[in-house]
């Protein structure tokens, strides 16, 4: 296992559109362990396969909430893998989050996303799943499934918020 290099804002293979995943095999199972490595390692909580130059449609996601709403629990492991993932149907509700991107690092912006979907996607042994989501995975596998059309959490907000974000980054980019 290892941890992969991220591609960041601009990088233009952020901007391909993800291919589906044909067959579950040793590859890809290891790129999905490299894929959960990387995040961890970020850290983050969700990691889309062209966010690592790999434009298939794969995606890993780990919210690491804690086990209890004590203050200082630690948080928990239940790392998800969603291949092949299709939003079925949004909720009318909205829900906004201050969304973060790896791709995008230190940035943050509220997004409007629908506050649940109705999603099908198979996991890393091939088992089909179709749940409703709600929450806070919810918004994370949208913002995740957003990479597999080439889509940044920044093209979902305002043109003078998008370029005020990038200057920022461009800025941190130079100080760094």
């Amino acid at each position: 296992m290892a941890v992969l290099p991220i591609l960041e804002a601009p990088d233009p293979r952020l901007r391909s559109i993800s291919t589906p995943v044909e067959a579950i095999d040793d590859d890809l199972k290891r790129l999905i362990d490299d894929m959960f490595d990387t995040m961890y390692d970020a850290p983050g909580i969700g990691l889309a396969a062209v966010q690592v130059g790999v434009p298939k449609r794969v995606l890993v996601i780990d919210l690491q909430e804690p086990e209890s709403a004590e203050e200082d629990a630690p948080p928990v492991k239940k790392p998800m893998v969603f291949i092949n993932p299709e939003i079925l149907s949004g909720s009318e509700d909205l829900s906004a989050y201050n969304e973060g991107c790896l791709s995008v690092p230190d940035q943050f912006a509220e997004v409007e996303r629908p506050a649940s979907v109705r999603a099908s996607w198979m996991d890393r042994d091939g088992r089909i799943h179709e749940e409703q989501i709600e929450g806070m995975l919810a918004t994370c596998l949208q913002h995740e499934m957003d990479h597999l059309e080439g889509v940044l959490f920044i093209d979902r907000i305002s043109r003078l918020k998008r370029d005020m974000l990038l200057k920022k980054l461009n800025k941190a980019r130079k100080a760094a």
